[in-house]
């Protein structure tokens, strides 16, 4: 049952406005901020009009794909974290509990441990297929279990196989070094260096993942007081279930396809988001969605400097800042309830 008082709809249109402002913001911090820091009157100018400089150079060639894959992954790993917390009642879930990431890194170790094969395309479509398989593999083992455990057994399904997934991976890299370097420039998780041609495919199936997430959003609500109050509510308990588990699977497969696993960020931005909205999933998850947007390109951003004359990728910032945040939520004597 809920206990947090609502927040007023007046407020949470404010708290949209703002948090847009830090989205924008924060592209515009990636674009600008580097090895080579470039003015953002300069950074406007390269993206909206066609000035030839080196610097523009850099931001249209390096700076901005890296910022798109940046929003992309962070409006689809927030979103999806939103989805699992609410669907498992879970307040430390995240997309790796299904299986994303352990799916998604055991097909990148058998494509190039069987086949050879290191291409950074073919590495990106490996880790999408793999997560997309191994998720649905856990939603149809777990199919009989969508009622009353609020998916508590897919999410113990999802671990099962995640740990299973992680012990035959490590196999594969003992057995070959090739498998070895690959999954260690991938399994870091990074925005740089990333096949960005894939972008328009990735996009795509993201897109489809928050319509699903954002409709799936409303029926979640009503899910939150109990699957018998749903039900007298109208709201189509198993079709929820089954949306939910689809938008998590396009939202996360395609992302940490792209970037590789990103710890943290499914955790961190629908606490953030939880603290502002309350309850109403129909605001908490688009404010996942953009909180996520603003913590991974800041982290990003911060990685590019922490370490001149090279950089820290944002695997490595994000474990370093959501750490804490998981070690302080496990601390606290309640969790936020769900």
């Amino acid at each position: 049952m809920l206990s947090s008082p609502r927040v007023s709809s007046g407020s949470l249109q404010r708290w949209a406005l703002v948090l847009l402002a830090g989205v924008c913001f924060a592209v515009l911090l990636s674009l600008a901020v580097g090895s080579r820091t470039i003015p953002f009157s300069e950074v406007l100018q390269a993206v909206f009009t066609d000035v030839d400089s080196d610097n523009a150079t850099v931001i249209t060639s390096q700076r901005l794909p890296r910022t798109v894959l940046g929003v992309l992954a962070g409006l689809a790993l927030g979103m999806a974290g939103a989805l699992m917390q609410g669907h498992t009642r879970n307040p430390l879930a995240d997309p790796g509990l299904f299986g994303v990431n352990a799916g998604a890194t055991f097909a990148v170790a058998v494509v190039v441990f069987g086949f050879g094969v290191q291409s950074a395309a073919v590495t990106v479509l490996a880790a999408m297929t793999g997560a997309g398989v191994v998720t649905t593999l856990v939603f149809l083992l777990g199919l009989r279990a969508m009622r009353g455990g609020a998916l508590v057994m897919l999410a113990v399904l999802g671990t099962t196989l995640a740990a299973l997934l992680a012990a035959l991976t490590s196999a594969l890299i003992l057995l070959d070094r090739d498998t070895l370097d690959v999954l260690r420039f991938w399994e870091v998780g990074a925005l740089a260096n990333r096949p960005f041609e894939l972008l328009l495919p990735v996009s795509a199936l993201i897109a489809v993942g928050i319509a699903l997430a954002l409709g799936n959003s409303v029926s979640l609500t009503s899910l939150a007081l109990g699957e018998d109050v749903a039900q007298s509510l109208g709201t189509r308990v198993r079709a929820s279930r089954i949306t939910g588990i689809a938008s998590i699977t396009l939202l996360a497969g395609p992302a940490t396809a792209m970037c590789g696993p990103i710890a943290f960020l499914g955790l961190v931005a629908p606490h953030v988001a939880r603290a502002i909205t309350r309850h109403d999933q129909r605001w908490l998850i688009p404010f996942s969605g953009l909180i996520g947007i603003i913590v991974l390109l800041v982290a990003d951003t911060i990685g590019r400097v922490s370490a001149r004359p090279g950089e820290l990728q944002v695997g490595i910032v994000m474990a370093v800042v959501g750490a804490p945040v998981l070690l302080a939520l496990t601390r606290r004597r309640r969790l936020v309830p769900l």
